[in-house]
C-alpha cells in the first residue's frame, strides 16, 4: 500500500511529489509543516490544506 498528499486546491508541491510506504510516514511530515504555527496566532489562508489518500498500486 502506498500513501500521498494532495492538496486540496489541486497544485503540486515538494511535499505532494512524494509517496509514503505507510499513513504514519505522511502523518509525520505533515506535522513538521505545520508544527510552526500556533493555532492562536496562525493565518490558514496563507497555507494549502493536504489530505493523505491512500493509492492503489
Amino acid at each position: 500500500m502506498t500513501y500521498r498528499i494532495t492538496r486540496f486546491d489541486g497544485d503540486e508541491d515538494d511535499i505532494t511529489s512524494q509517496d509514503f510506504d505507510n499513513y504514519d510516514d505522511a502523518y509525520n511530515l505533515l506535522e513538521e509543516v505545520y508544527s510552526d504555527m500556533c493555532c492562536s496566532d496562525a493565518d490558514y489562508e496563507d497555507r494549502p490544506y493536504y489530505e493523505i489518500i491512500q493509492v492503489d498500486n
